[in-house]
């Protein structure tokens, strides 16, 4: 009798984007993705044109604390595209949250040229949690700039780090 092997191919995900400071947006569409993959990459893509609020350590660093309890969740950051980011590091997928139509619009164009540059690697889109559509770094950012409460938007356990951050 032949012995039948049964090889488990890693299913392993990218969710890039600057987490200028992560957001529960961003942490609601990692948590709901981690039962389809082995594997998620939060990764900051670096982008020399965009200046950020925050130090790209520290952005880590609360991806890190974030998903501190969830070992499927690896964090790292790179420069340069998205789809040679996930060939270097054998991802198949990329994770995208859509907010709305705009995003929609945006992300799928995105998608396509993604595709077209790597066909093996496959765009999967999230909707935002309705509850989280006004929800974005942005946001984060310019409530932080007028000295407005964060606790909505940003995960609790980094709230008053992102908060004491940014004075």
């Amino acid at each position: 009798m032949d012995d039948v092997c049964c090889l488990k191919i890693m299913k392993k995900a990218v969710f890039s984007g600057s987490f200028d400071p992560i957001t529960k947006g961003h942490e609601d569409i990692i948590l709901r993705a981690l039962p389809l993959f082995d594997e998620i990459i939060v990764a900051i893509g670096i982008n020399i044109m965009k200046k950020n609020a925050f130090p790209l350590e520290q952005r880590l660093q609360w991806i890190k604390d974030v998903f501190s309890g969830y070992p499927k969740v690896k964090v790292a950051h790179y420069e340069g595209l998205t789809v040679d980011f996930c060939k270097e590091n054998g991802a198949g997928y990329i994770i995208r949250g859509l907010r709305g139509s705009i995003d929609l619009e945006y992300e799928s164009t995105i998608a396509e040229a993604n595709k077209k540059i790597n066909p093996e690697i496959e765009t999967v889109f999230f909707l935002t949690d309705p509850s989280l559509r006004c929800v974005s770094s942005t946001v984060v950012r310019d409530l932080l700039k007028h000295n407005a409460n964060i606790d909505g938007f940003v995960p609790s356990m980094i709230c008053n780090d992102v908060t004491n951050a940014i004075k």
